[in-house]
């Protein structure tokens, strides 16, 4: 029998695409026009596709389930629909790939700061709403990488990732800013050189360095981050509880005096300690948690039983309930990622350099906050589908307004 023969059949073609299969272009050309100032974006005189361009095209693969790769959008920049509606021009796969090492990220920032400015606030939680300074959650997420993205170090055995340092507006429900960096990236330096006035950071203990809560201090900003277990703190003062305080599991209302003489960064301010004992609703339910690897320690560790939250915070006029409840909304920048990744397929590499994988992050977050401004909600699975349909033609105003009615949440 020949090889030939022996030969398994592989997968069936895939069906050209045509005009049909191509949805929302009326959304994306509206965007367009605040893209047009990008076209300035002159790096080179010959240049087929520009900057705006490029970027309209990351944003249809966003908005359209069947682009779900580079060649298929290739293959769609030949279309006449595309041509004509967006006025996006064929590109070829090389000057797509040079476009994402050539342009410059920091552009896209304004355009992804005028569509947050436009967002208005979810209506989430009234207390959150009433407080002087935005809140912000705040935390990075390692993106695979390829073993040739030679920038995107990570582990000694060769392997490859990228890390998202993401900023999120609580009350909006919107990402704001987004820095691409190699995955050994430290966090709290990056935070660091972005800090800005007038936000409530909210962190986890990956960001309990003294030097940058003290560096926030000095941006005119606050913070509420989860301290470890073992900090050394010397207390002034112990605050009374009220009821509401015990029954959300406040033990412990502190004023003290963080550090030592050898980490003396916030020696010399007040600094609020909430102590927060949390019940393991899993073990009361009957379920088992999962061992697994610590990220520092880089052992095995059981989440089991019961454990207490150290909280530190600036903030010393709050409710202790309502520094506990601050920081459980951290948990929204981790629903965030979950979207980013397992939904929207952001972390598609659809650039394999540093500048062109912050292009297309930059896009997928102007692609959820495009969303949130269409339906006045933070976008879910559902909802993205019934926009798909709604897009290619398949459901009716009325329809998409059922689906967003149902879908209404409760205000707090």
């Amino acid at each position: 029998m020949s090889i030939q023969a022996r030969r398994k059949p592989g997968p069936p073609k895939k069906p050209a695409l045509t005009g049909r299969d191509v949805c929302g272009t009326k959304y994306i050309r509206k965007l367009r026009k605040r893209l047009l100032p990008l076209r300035r974006h002159r790096d080179c005189a010959n240049r087929l596709l520009h900057y705006d361009e490029y970027v309209g095209y990351i944003l249809l693969h966003f908005f359209n389930p069947m682009l779900g790769s580079l060649r298929a959008l290739h293959q769609a920049s030949t279309l006449k629909k595309v041509q004509s509606q967006l006025h996006l021009p064929r590109f070829s796969l090389g000057a797509f790939s040079e476009a994402g090492r050539t342009f410059d990220p920091a552009l896209l920032d304004p355009i992804l700061g005028g569509l947050v400015g436009e967002a208005s606030d979810l209506g989430l939680d009234r207390r959150l709403s009433a407080l002087e300074r935005v809140p912000t959650a705040v935390d990075g997420t390692v993106v695979r990488a390829l073993a040739r993205m030679a920038w995107a170090l990570w582990r000694g055995n060769g392997e490859q990732a990228a890390k998202i340092h993401l900023e999120y507006e609580i009350l909006k429900g919107v990402p704001v800013r987004a820095t691409v960096t190699e995955a050994n990236a430290s966090e709290g330096r990056t935070l660091r050189s972005q800090l800005t006035a007038g936000k409530l950071y909210i962190l986890d203990r990956g960001y309990a360095d003294y030097a940058l809560l003290d560096a926030i201090l000095n941006a005119l900003s606050s913070f509420v981050v989860r301290l470890d277990g073992n900090a050394a703190y010397e207390v002034l003062e112990e605050r009374p509880l009220s009821d509401a305080a015990r029954k959300a599991g406040v033990q412990r209302d502190l004023i003290v005096r963080l550090g030592s003489k050898t980490a003396p960064e916030l020696h010399d301010r007040k600094i609020r300690l909430v102590q927060i004992h949390v019940r393991d609703t899993d073990a009361l339910l009957g379920r088992r948690r999962k061992s697994r690897v610590d990220s520092k320690t880089k052992s095995l560790r059981t989440h089991g039983g019961d454990y207490t939250l150290l909280l530190a915070t600036d903030l010393l006029d709050l409710d202790a309930d309502l520094i506990g409840d601050i920081f459980r909304y951290r948990w929204q920048v981790e629903l965030f990622f979950r979207w980013f990744k397992c939904i929207l397929h952001a972390d598609h590499l659809l650039s394999q350099s540093q500048r062109g994988l912050t292009i297309v992050t930059y896009c997928a977050l102007i692609a959820s906050v495009l969303l949130t401004l269409w339906t006045h909600r933070k976008p879910t699975k559902r909802t993205l589908e019934m926009l798909y349909l709604y897009f290619a033609g398949w459901a009716d105003d009325e329809e998409l307004e059922a689906h967003l009615t149902k879908r209404q949440p409760a205000h707090a």
